[in-house]
């Protein structure tokens, strides 16, 4: 059965072992964008003016992951001639002024000195409020296809690995980024972005990995073909066919994140990568560092486009949710399991409204949800796409 699904996502509680962890209420819920660029690789706009945007759109942390390189040491950035980014750097320039903004001017244009993590997190970082990580997006390519890599909160730039197979290659820049969380010594969180840019890595890679537990099933950039054709599966059949085979071999199931992806802060609408398509939110006791990566691998988090949620709850035999309705909106979520002994996910059930409730078969391999509202989203990744969310797959006590 192929499934057709829109791009939007929420991920929420995932059970590692066969029962549903009991996850306080009472905690919070923090937002953040884990997959971000700015001028310290190939996105357009100054890492402060980037980190702006997402605290004033109610974002509680940010990872700053550009290509192959840490914002460290001395870079320095040309401005473009195009006039909307001559205009973005007066605006810099007005809001942060000539003690802080470090440029120069000659034949070939304004050169600005790029702030580093530790200046820009000095200014930005409020305990409590609003955090960034150190990341990077670790950049591969093998005979024309790309694999980029998601890691963060690293210490030290991860240098990207090669590899014989788009496989081998995956897992050699997998175990590197492990290998710095063993040495650092603080949790480091890795996910694999965007599998169907280039087309480069199908759901039989990821299978043959060791160690994978995130991967980007919605990415906001308009290149990644997050719904595939038709020789190529979307991300979500990926998602599913990865699962089967992880719970079939006793392996943790791969979760699934939703991240922007943003490269382009001026200019807008679906041909560019803008930020406010895809986030993840996280319920933690504390915004710490540690505490937002160890509730990621937990699973106790959800991701969205749009859909938020008031509670959750996940018993022994039932999942149970409340979804934060906005007037006028309608919500249907979708059951989606694969039973034992199948190799194929089927829509067990389609629940209307914001109040769900549904008790769980004892004959699953397992389950996951996906919440799709009727509200258009906004700056949409493709023409036609509405709110979405998913909850993470999980296996069921039974």
């Amino acid at each position: 059965m192929k499934l057709k699904f829109a791009p939007c996502l929420i991920l929420i509680q995932f059970l590692f072992l066969l029962t549903p962890p009991a996850f306080a209420q009472e905690s919070n819920w923090y937002k953040g964008n884990l997959h971000t660029h700015t001028y310290w690789s190939d996105g357009d706009e100054f890492p402060e003016m980037v980190l702006d945007w997402y605290r004033k759109n109610d974002y509680q942390f940010v990872a700053i992951s550009d290509h192959n390189i840490l914002p460290e040491g001395e870079k320095w950035k040309t401005i473009p001639k195009d006039s909307s980014y001559q205009k973005a750097f007066q605006n810099y320039l007005n809001k942060y002024g000539e003690d802080w903004v470090h440029y120069k001017e000659d034949n070939e244009g304004i050169h600005v000195k790029l702030k580093t993590y530790q200046e820009f997190s000095d200014l930005f970082e409020k305990k409590g409020s609003f955090m960034i990580f150190k990341a990077e997006e670790v950049t591969s390519y093998l005979e024309g296809k790309a694999v980029h890599m998601g890691a963060i909160n690293i210490k030290h730039l991860v240098e990207p690995q090669n590899g014989n197979s788009i496989a081998e290659l995956i897992q050699n820049n997998l175990d590197a980024i492990k290998s710095q969380e063993d040495s650092i010594g603080r949790p480091v969180l890795q996910h694999l972005n965007h599998p169907n840019f280039t087309y480069a890595i199908t759901a039989e890679d990821i299978i043959k990995l060791n160690g994978e537990r995130f991967f980007e099933v919605f990415n906001g950039h308009p290149h990644v073909n997050n719904y595939g054709d038709s020789v190529h599966n979307s991300t979500e059949e990926m998602w599913d066919r990865v699962n089967i085979a992880y719970a079939n071999n006793n392996k943790p199931l791969l979760f699934g994140i939703a991240t922007d992806d943003s490269h382009n802060y001026h200019k807008f609408g679906q041909k560019y990568s803008n930020a406010g398509r895809g986030w993840v939110t996280v319920r933690a006791d504390t915004l710490s560092r540690t505490a937002i990566i160890n509730n990621l691998e937990s699973g106790d988090f959800y991701a969205s486009t749009g859909v938020e949620l008031e509670a959750l709850k996940m018993k022994r035999d039932k999942i149970k949710f409340q979804i934060k309705a906005e007037e006028g909106v309608s919500y249907t979520t979708q059951i989606i399991g694969v039973y034992k002994n199948s190799f194929k996910p089927e829509i067990i059930a389609n629940l209307e409204g914001a109040d769900i409730r549904f008790e769980i078969p004892d004959d699953l391999l397992f389950l996951r949800a996906k919440i799709i509202s009727d509200k258009p989203k906004k700056n949409p990744y493709k023409k036609g796409d509405v709110e979405v969310a998913w909850l993470q797959p999980f296996i069921p006590d039974n």
